[in-house]
């Protein structure tokens, strides 16, 4: 990932602490949640890796293609998945996400940005207010279920709706601060 080292840290953290909790979620005793999980943690890993900062570690280039099968496979997944619950397709949306990201890495030379021409791609720029909707919407959604403090004091760690929507938030706000560095 281009851009200032601390804040590629701070993606790091942030993607792999979400990614950790998520793993925590796959405990839950419900199933679609347990599943719903193992995709948000894969993803929060996988951004966790992307965001690296590229003065520390530059990835072989085969990395970038690696990402790529991946989270395409991830990608066709959701897809399936997507027919029996919609909130899959924004798993969908984030792993063409990132498997636009590795290819344009893939591609970027060490010290530029990815797209040699002025201006936003269409792409990013999509996907740029795609997730900046999805941010507003969860982080208005999140409102009402922390003042209501979701899951009671009996829930486990996998079965608080409020914790699972923060860790989406912060998923989609890394997101919007990774296509924001490309």
């Amino acid at each position: 990932m281009h851009g200032p080292a601390s804040y590629g840290w701070l993606l790091v953290a942030l993607c792999a602490a979400t990614g950790a909790y998520c793993l925590l979620r796959m405990r839950s005793s419900v199933e679609e949640q347990r599943r719903a999980a193992g995709g948000e943690a894969l993803m929060g890993f996988g951004m966790a890796a992307m965001a690296v900062p590229a003065a520390v570690f530059s990835p072989p280039s085969w990395a970038w293609t690696a990402y790529a099968l991946v989270f395409g496979a991830a990608g066709l997944r959701s897809l399936w998945a997507a027919r029996a619950d919609r909130h899959h397709l924004h798993h969908l949306v984030g792993a063409a996400a990132m498997v636009y990201m590795a290819a344009v890495m893939a591609g970027a030379p060490a010290h530029g940005h990815g797209h040699g021409g002025s201006g936003v791609p269409l792409l990013t720029g999509t996907l740029l207010l795609y997730f900046t909707a999805y941010v507003l919407l969860t982080g208005i959604r999140l409102v009402p279920v922390a003042a209501v403090a979701g899951g009671g004091p009996g829930a486990g760690w996998g079965d608080r709706p409020e914790l699972a929507r923060a860790c989406r938030l912060s998923m989609g706000i890394a997101m919007l601060a990774m296509l924001l560095t490309m």
